[in-house]
């Protein structure tokens, strides 16, 4: 079964599926390309001991060759499509010869990521996995398992989920129970929720799930912004009038005929002489003296102001509610009910188990939190539907033994 993971850094979810053979996981590759999804949202990881992957790689046998290799693994599993072309030969540290492609091929590969990060656990949680879900599918892809991932938007999260289901995934919930059985002791432990994804939080040797309370504080501190003043100063002209009264003397001559007898005054100058007259005139002479009529002075006044800064801080509280049991906490409940209810009718007991983690995760949703069954019917119906597991009636009574189980009524 296909989880599904959210990256809230991102906007992203990252759907992560477990086959038992990579001829599953190259049809649900196809499947995923078919409905839209592109060749490097894609990842692919699987266990490459004792070179049992080698041909996907290169068409000739070789592991690890570069250009060829790659064309090569995209003709052998990809059917000539290429679906899968861009495998790599990669030895993991501590964890031993794998082939991968994709973002999580990259993130194995670039900056020391393999070794230095924990390897193929690390690899994984660079590529979208946290780090407790990875312990997981690194163990399946040791026990032969081969996983791939697909990074996606949340509208194609839930198509990408049908299609890994479709093609086979396993329910990797279940398989850890059964390497339990054999004596495998995860560092972690394993829950999922089947509507809305893995739980996020990390968890220590104790047993201790963490989640960290953030705030934010403000600090006001002020800073100088300057704000310049020039002063120039310019010659302009413009024109002037102004009226001035000038004095000019013009000297004229007249003569005239006359006809009388010469007085004895006139006989006595009847003599050479001569008369000298000079005419004057005035022009105007023009001064400009200069006259400061303004001053312009440039300094700086300094005052102080006090100015309130209002903002918002935020702060991520931890809220702890009292929960019913988990899908594991019931495990042995439900499979004896399975046994009661349906143990004849052929089918086995993984046939009716998402019905029951169905109805003990929406009995531990705070949305339903105060409905009955009877109130909340209609909306588990439909998202029940919705997910396309199966028609209501023939998983409405193992639903409703989860429901109840959790709510102590079973």
């Amino acid at each position: 079964m296909a989880n599904t993971m959210t990256n809230t850094t991102t906007a992203t979810r990252t759907v992560v599926g477990l086959f038992d053979n990579f001829e599953a996981a190259k049809k649900a590759a196809a499947d995923l390309e078919r409905a839209g999804i592109t060749r490097d949202q894609i990842s692919v990881v699987a266990g490459n001991e004792s070179g049992r992957y080698q041909d996907y790689i290169s068409g000739t046998g070789e592991v690890g060759k570069s250009t060829g290799s790659k064309a090569g693994a995209g003709a052998a599993i990809g059917g000539g499509l290429g679906l899968l072309a861009g495998l790599a030969a990669l030895a993991i540290p501590g964890f031993g010869p794998i082939i991968a492609m994709g973002p999580i091929a990259t993130a194995l590969t670039g900056a020391g990521v393999g070794a230095a990060a924990g390897g193929l656990i690390g690899g994984l949680r660079e590529a979208g996995v946290p780090e407790h879900h990875a312990e997981y599918y690194a163990e399946g892809i040791r026990r032969g398992g081969v996983l791939l991932t697909v990074r996606t938007t949340e509208a194609m999260a839930d198509k990408a989920a049908d299609i890994l289901d479709a093609a086979g995934a396993r329910d990797v919930e279940e398989k850890s129970r059964e390497w339990r059985s054999s004596g495998w002791t995860p560092k972690h432990s394993f829950y999922s929720d089947p509507v809305t994804g893995f739980v996020a939080g990390t968890k220590d040797v104790r047993g201790d799930r963490t989640l960290d309370v953030v705030q934010e504080e403000i600090e006001v501190g002020k800073r100088q912004v300057g704000r310049g003043v020039r002063v120039y100063s310019e010659v302009t002209e413009k024109p002037v009038e102004k009226q001035v009264n000038l004095r000019e003397e013009k000297i004229h001559v007249d003569r005239r005929p006359v006809n009388r007898d010469a007085t004895p005054g006139e006989i006595e100058s009847f003599k050479e002489g001569q008369i000298e007259l000079t005419e004057t005139r005035e022009e105007p002479v023009v001064k400009k003296t200069a006259h400061v009529v303004e001053e312009v002075r440039v300094g700086k006044d300094v005052k102080e102001r006090t100015e309130t800064i209002r903002d918002t801080v935020r702060r991520k509280d931890v809220r702890v509610e009292e929960t019913g049991g988990t899908f594991a906490d019931y495990d042995k409940d439900f499979r004896a009910d399975y046994k009661s209810r349906y143990a004849k009718s052929g089918q086995a007991y993984d046939y009716y188990a998402p019905a029951y983690q169905f109805g003990t995760t929406y009995a531990n949703d705070q949305r339903y939190k105060d409905r009955d069954w009877s109130v909340a019917e209609t909306d588990l119906r439909r998202d029940w539907e919705t997910r396309g597991h199966g028609k209501w009636e023939d998983f409405k009574d193992s639903i409703r033994y989860g429901w109840d189980r959790v709510r102590g009524r079973a």
